[in-house]
């Protein structure tokens, strides 16, 4: 049974290219299997999470995590009475604009692509979602609800000026209300997300021995998961123990949003989907207790795991690619693959270019820009 404010397939804003509804599917449940069929989607299976994809096959990648994220949004949803279709698609669309590299290759080609209005992940999904999947007879993207594409474009809240310029773009032939917060659904893949890489970062982190059990357990949150564990099974064999404490701790997040959105909710009493957009602020949150000692755990991870030498010395690396890379292709089109040149032969300004070369770069997997760098650059 769904909630009043839930968001309803049946009465969807409809998609750009209008097409006729599945006879056993809903609308949003298409946009969901869309999603997972796409290419995009695919190439997450060899993108960064933190550690490069060929670092180590027990590591999470992009996919892997995008998965994760899936699983966390169904069960907040379905508890809260929420469109558990929406809230996945969404969810595992969120990463589809990441390029190699993880968030260091965003940030490469954020400064690359400074000149023509530089480059965002999040608003690059939309764009793969809109425009670049070109698989449809009659239509570029996979032609998705709006709701969909206004979950993809503003889970993480409204989107202020400047506005990035895949959103901007797409916006103008499509008004996705920018301004404005999106779905409850949306909302909770977005805190999902938040959910799945707290948890998992910790547990790539021990992999890879950057910190050590005992550090985490002095940790906020963490303390009393350990000592919750300590005290049921004393003497746990090592990794048993700290595999308990940790989903211990991904317990506490989940319990954690869905009590204060629960709580949120009942203060606000929305009666429609629409009431949530126009609240005023996000409905699905952490409480602001919880939210402190995350900020501590981040803080944690970010000097013992994102700023460890190896990881630093990896970003240098892999920066270096892309900075090689990019100029390497903006003056050698005929490197592109033959479904690119179309575009090469129509763009008619440099910006334009420069969009198809970011575009290409973008949906390369890890191994595949290196591999492409070796080749077309490695020996120059």
């Amino acid at each position: 049974m769904h909630a009043p404010y839930a968001s309803d397939p049946a009465d969807t804003r409809g998609r750009l290219y209008p097409e006729g509804e599945s006879a056993f599917r809903s609308a949003f449940q298409r946009d969901r299997d869309r999603i997972i069929h796409s290419s995009a989607f695919r190439r997450l299976k060899h993108k960064t999470q933190v550690f490069i994809e060929h670092e180590g096959d027990y590591f999470r990648t992009r996919l892997t995590h995008s998965i994760e994220v899936g699983q966390v949004a169904r069960t907040i949803a379905k508890h809260l009475g929420l469109n558990v279709e929406l809230t996945e698609a969404v969810a595992l669309a969120h990463d589809l604009g990441h390029t190699p590299f993880g968030h260091t290759g965003e940030e490469a080609l954020d400064r690359l692509m400074a000149p023509w209005g530089g480059f965002d992940h999040n608003a690059q999904a939309l764009r793969i979602v809109t425009r670049l999947e070109r698989h449809y007879a009659e239509w570029d993207g996979l032609n998705l609800t709006w709701e969909t594409l206004e979950g993809i474009a503003k889970h993480n809240g409204p989107v202020l000026p400047p506005v990035p310029y895949a959103l901007a773009e797409y916006d103008a032939r499509h008004d996705l209300e920018l301004h404005t917060h999106a779905s409850a659904e949306a909302q909770v893949a977005a805190l999902s997300d938040d959910i799945a890489y707290n948890n998992h970062d910790l547990h790539d982190g021990l992999r890879a021995e950057l910190f050590s059990t005992d550090e985490l357990a002095e940790l906020p949150i963490l303390r009393d998961c350990f000592a919750e564990v300590d005290a049921a099974y004393p003497g746990l064999n090592y990794y048993r123990r700290r595999h308990e404490a940790l989903r211990r701790f991904f317990g506490v997040l989940v319990e954690d949003v869905i009590a204060v959105t629960e709580a949120n909710l009942s203060d606000l009493d929305p009666r429609s989907a629409g009431d949530i957009r126009a609240a005023g602020r996000m409905m699905v949150q952490f409480s602001p207790a919880l939210w402190s000692d995350l900020r501590v755990i981040r803080a944690f991870l970010f000097e013992r795991m994102y700023r460890a030498p190896a990881v630093v010395e990896m970003r240098r690396q892999v920066t270096q690619v892309l900075d090689e890379l990019f100029p390497w292709l903006m003056a050698h089109t005929g490197d592109l693959p033959k479904q690119w040149r179309k575009d090469v032969e129509e763009a008619a300004t440099e910006e334009e270019l420069a969009r198809i070369v970011c575009d290409y770069i973008a949906g390369m997997t890890d191994r595949f820009a290196l591999q492409s760098h070796d080749r077309l650059i490695g020996g120059a």
